[in-house]
Parts: structure tokens; C-alpha cells; sequence
């Protein structure tokens, strides 16, 4: 199964790219009418009336790259690294292969390594991907037995506890006081 690219996905995914200081947002579908649907989107944004209209979201959207699939992706990192990237896979369940937490991948974007992390949507990641994988993170987990975020939720909370500021890591490491 292939889900569809949505407007909203793009946007929002971008903006939290690009709040953290991503390099680049990677869109990998196979479906060339998924690809042309987000490259009109984006033509709208970057080059067209949207352009003059939101600079904001014309600098985020700056970020998206379309490509066909994860090869494509780890061929582009590598051509502009120099070396392949570590490719962490996030799931909202249990996964076969390692695990990384976030204070370890932490330390590697804090040694200068590239890191490639991927998100599902609609069903999640196909299970072939775990072998292409060298990693996944922890599942998100809320306090309730409901486990289904939008990929774009997910991704910002991804992000916040990989790339967010280390003095607001450090707050939620803190019980809550209450008054």
C-alpha cells in the first residue's frame, strides 16, 4: 500500500524542518502523480503566486526534495556527504532490529554525522524497509492506549528531542511541580 501525499503533510513537515534547521526534507513515493501533485504544491509555493505571498513558507518548502524511493535518497546523502548517513526508521509499534534512543543519535547529529530519519504515513513504514534500516527509535507513546499520530505530529516531536534546546530537554527531564 502507497499512501497519497497531502498538502498538509508537506507544509507542516516542512515548517518543523525547518524550525530545527534540517538540511533537507525528503518526499520518496513511487506514484508519479503523487510526485507531480507535490511538485505543483511546491511550484506554487516556491515559484508562483505563494511565493510573494508567504516568504515563511516559501523558505520551508525550500526543503522539500521529491524523489522515488529511499535509494534515490541515500544516493543524494552520499554524493553530498560523502559517506552514507545513519537511517533511523520510527514506528508507533515494536520492530525487529536495534534500537537507538534519543540521546544517542543525539550525540551522533552532536559529532557532525548525517543522520536520515524515516517517517510512514497511513499505515506506517512497509515492512521491507526494516531491512535497509540500521535502526529504529522509540515508539511515541501518550498516556493512553491510543496510538495513532499524524506522521506531521510525530515528526515535530521527533525533532524537539533530537534538535530541540537542550535547556528545555533538561526541564522535561524534571518531575512537574505542582503549585
Amino acid at each position: 500500500m502507497t499512501s497519497a501525499i497531502t498538502n498538509l503533510d508537506l507544509h507542516d513537515i516542512a515548517r518543523a524542518a525547518c524550525t530545527f534547521g534540517v538540511g533537507a526534507f525528503f518526499v520518496a513515493t513511487p506514484l508519479d502523480d503523487q510526485r507531480r501533485l507535490a511538485a505543483e504544491i511546491l511550484a506554487h509555493w516556491l515559484t508562483g503566486p505563494g511565493a510573494a505571498a508567504n516568504g515563511l513558507r516559501r523558505q520551508a518548502l525550500s526543503l522539500v526534495r521529491l524523489r522515488r524511493d529511499l535509494a534515490e535518497v541515500r544516493a543524494e546523502l552520499v554524493a553530498a556527504r560523502g559517506a552514507p548517513p545513519l537511517v533511523l526508521a520510527t514506528a508507533a509499534g515494536p520492530r525487529p532490529g536495534p534500537r537507538f534512543g534519543y540521546r544517542q543519535v543525539r550525540e551522533v547529529l552532536a559529532a557532525g554525522e548525517s543522520v536520515l530519519l524515516l517517517f510512514g504515513t497511513g499505515w506506517g513504514l512497509a515492512a521491507q524497509i526494516d531491512d535497509q534500516v540500521d535502526g529504529f527509535l522509540p515508539p511515541i507513546r501518550g498516556s493512553g492506549s491510543y496510538n495513532h499520530l499524524s506522521v506531521r505530529s510525530a515528526v515535530a516531536i521527533v525533532l524537539d528531542r533530537l534538535l530541540g534546546d537542550d535547556k528545555d530537554q533538561e526541564a522535561l527531564a524534571r518531575p512537574w511541580a505542582r503549585p
